[in-house]
């Protein structure tokens, strides 16, 4: 019942022509996160299917990584030249053309630049989406629709591998089929166009700099991409090293991911009720102690279950909250500078959390990650407890 309150609010808080933009906006970025899910692991079998080895594949894969770096401080550039919905359009046309020239290339070096091309315009997509609805988005029911987008995107993520069920890993049908879901995205970028927000002004700070400006939300970024990412790439081997089977062990990644669909709508609607640093610290700190107890659970199969369930939904709340945190302090230029730094953080985060959970899994055992989770989240914790002491002597 209080739900459809607040969704009655929400509609008369909002014009159609916002509603239409804000709907758009989510559609199109869901879409590149169902094809972009589905390409990551297509690209990594492809080269195995062509006989390279896996170290080769590692640092193929990495430089996606090196992409969204480098494409972080040109979103916010292009949308401030050409318009948002110009320059999504762009990034959608450039990943989706450059998609099927991976199986079309035989030489395994162009694929180098080519990760730089599509994951570079994968990356930006995201930035000029998450400004599109984050500017729109009224003051009261910002974490609610960064709730529903973030909902939105993780079913998309958790969709994508459907496209490899139907279309198989060989051939050329499955680069095909991704990269038209991709292109398709233009179709509700277009029916949104008029809606887009503006861009008049440059940012009044560099990119970086909304790392000591806003580092609760920024840095929330952080350890929400080294934990994601370990936990979709290492999650199997902690299994593995707990004594699970390789199917038990792989349902660990789904037990997490379910959590992050469910939890995200909730964890919104409770950021626009308080302080949002406040919940991105009791995130956090629920987090460590979550974290822990996958040490002791690490013999219960269906405690492991239940506990990566709600600890990976609260944790995903980090990238939820942290996107409306920032939502609620910037505006304009610096809006999308700020969601630059915090993809631009995310992207960081996807590099460092895996090569040091891996590190910590070969040389503590089972114990590494959970460790080096705890490890992240604690170090973030701490960073959130001195900026609100900071702040609360300022004031």
């Amino acid at each position: 019942m209080q739900l459809v309150q607040i969704v009655k609010s929400l509609t008369h808080a909002l014009s159609h022509t916002q509603i239409r933009g804000i709907a758009a906006a989510i559609a199109a970025i869901s879409a590149v996160g169902l094809s972009l899910s589905a390409s990551l692991p297509l690209l990594a079998l492809t080269l195995e299917a062509r006989g390279i080895g896996t170290t080769w594949i590692g640092i193929n894969t990495a430089f996606s990584g090196v992409a969204s770096i480098l494409a972080t401080p040109v979103a916010p550039y292009l949308a401030r030249k050409l318009g948002t919905p110009q320059s999504l359009l762009l990034c959608l046309l450039i990943a989706g053309i450059s998609l099927p020239l991976f199986y079309l290339t035989k030489n395994f070096w162009v694929w180098f630049p080519l990760r730089l091309l599509f994951h570079g315009a994968a990356t930006a997509a995201f930035i000029l989406s998450e400004f599109w609805i984050n500017a729109l988005a009224p003051p009261k029911q910002r974490g609610f629709l960064m709730g529903i987008y973030a909902t939105v995107l993780s079913l998309g993520f958790a969709s994508g591998p459907l496209i490899l069920t139907f279309a198989g890993t060989s051939g050329a049908l499955p680069f095909v089929l991704a990269s038209a879901g991709i292109i398709l995205a233009a179709l509700p970028v277009l029916v949104g166009f008029s809606a887009a927000p503006r861009i008049e002004d440059k940012s009044t700070s560099k990119i970086y700099a909304f790392l000591w400006i806003a580092p609760a939300a920024t840095l929330a970024g952080f350890v929400f991409g080294a934990i994601e990412q370990s936990g979709i790439s290492l999650l199997p081997l902690f299994g593995l090293k707990t004594g699970l089977t390789p199917a038990m062990a792989t349902l660990l990644v789904s037990a997490m991911g379910a959590g992050s669909v469910i939890f995200q709508i909730p964890l919104g609607l409770l950021s626009d009720r308080m302080d949002r640093r406040h919940l991105l610290a009791y995130c956090g700190a629920f987090g460590v102690v979550g974290a822990l107890l996958l040490i002791p659970l690490s013999s219960s199969f269906y405690g492991l279950l239940t506990l990566l369930f709600v600890w990976g939904g609260v944790i995903a709340g980090l990238y939820t909250v942290g996107l409306t945190h920032l939502g609620a302090r910037f505006t304009g230029a610096d809006l999308a500078s700020a969601n630059a730094a915090f993809v631009l953080m995310y992207s960081l985060g996807q590099l460092v959390g895996p090569t040091t959970t891996g590190i910590a899994l070969s040389a503590w055992g089972s114990a590494g990650l959970p460790l080096i989770f705890a490890g992240f989240l604690g170090a973030y914790v701490i960073i959130c407890l001195i900026r609100s002491t900071r702040l609360g002597a300022a004031s």
